[in-house]
């Protein structure tokens, strides 16, 4: 295959926060909110430029580690061969290091960008190719699935390949995100998880995995049993007292909350009745934050759409 020739224009993609588990669901179930990076790349003539606006600006690196940089020549090794050199610019509203899959964003942003300024890009790398490299990158397919597709995900692996269902989620549904000013890194909450657990926690978290699917996509009123989990969240709960303590405060109040990702934000699924009344349960110290359901995923938009 010959080497890939690029746009001269600009390719801004705008990507989506995901919550990853759902509580039941460990490292498979992924959903897609309305809280959006924006990634605008050009290819230059030589040298790498790195912008970044927003979230992480004061700490993140702006030379080859940055995560979307990083992703950029990956996907542009997959696609054929790198550009001369590139202009990044990062939009960033996504918090990091709060489990709301601030990496699988800047991953997809950077994959999508690339393919997206290749011409031919899209023959060179499909979306099944696109969701495998993601994978690859982030090491696990939940969030980047949701991020990708958007909607309700679900994602495995099989013969080392990614793969991913996209369902619907109710309209009803209104996310309702807790962040917490202070961060907890993945690696260490994976670190708390032990290496087995009970069959009859396995089992139990196998029923209410199966019961979720039918609650976020058809019956909400099932979401508070549908959401309970034994598998990850209270292993984890010494690394994230505050938020593992507010998710039992919600759940004690009937409303559906689990930890995001591997924390320590938290997240509750209400409804349009409730969702304002579910914001001020927290009190100090959160920042809650009333989102919408994305249905769109990662995509490519004009550079004059709006923030």
């Amino acid at each position: 295959m010959a080497g890939p020739a690029f746009r001269a224009a600009a390719v801004r993609v705008r990507v989506p926060a995901t919550s990853a588990n759902l509580g039941p669901g460990f490292d498979a179930f992924g959903l897609a909110l309305g809280l959006y990076d924006d990634v605008v790349v050009r290819v230059a003539d030589s040298g790498l430029h790195v912008d970044i606006a927003g979230e992480g600006a004061d700490s993140l690196s702006r030379d080859e580690n940055h995560l979307v940089v990083r992703s950029l020549r990956t996907a542009f090794d997959a696609l054929g061969g790198q550009p001369r050199g590139l202009e990044v610019v990062c939009a960033n509203r996504i918090p990091h290091g709060r489990g709301l899959g601030s990496s699988s964003a800047a991953i997809c942003a950077g994959i999508m960008a690339a393919r997206a300024v290749t011409i031919g890009g899209q023959d060179r790398l499909d979306d099944a190719a696109l969701l495998e490299l993601a994978n690859e990158i982030e090491g696990h397919p939940d969030n980047v699935a949701a991020c990708l597709l958007g909607g309700f995900t679900l994602a495995w692996t099989e013969g080392g390949a990614a793969h991913a269902v996209r369902m619907d989620p109710c309209a009803s549904v209104v996310p309702v995100v807790f962040v917490p000013d202070r961060p907890v890194l993945t690696e260490t909450a994976r670190g708390l998880l032990p290496r087995s657990v009970p069959h009859v926690d396995a089992a139990a978290n196998a029923g209410r995995a199966a019961l979720l699917v039918e609650a976020l996509t058809r019956r909400p009123d099932l979401l508070l049993p549908a959401t309970e989990d034994r598998l990850h969240q209270e292993y984890r709960a010494t690394a994230m007292p505050e938020s593992t303590a507010l998710v039992n405060r919600l759940r004690g109040e009937g409303v559906p909350a689990v930890i995001s990702g591997a924390g320590p934000t938290v997240l509750a699924l209400a409804d349009e009745g409730t969702a304002d009344k579910v914001s001020r349960l927290a009190g100090e110290g959160w920042a809650a934050n009333r989102l919408a359901l994305d249905a769109a995923g990662a995509s490519v938009l004009p550079l004059a759409v709006g923030q």
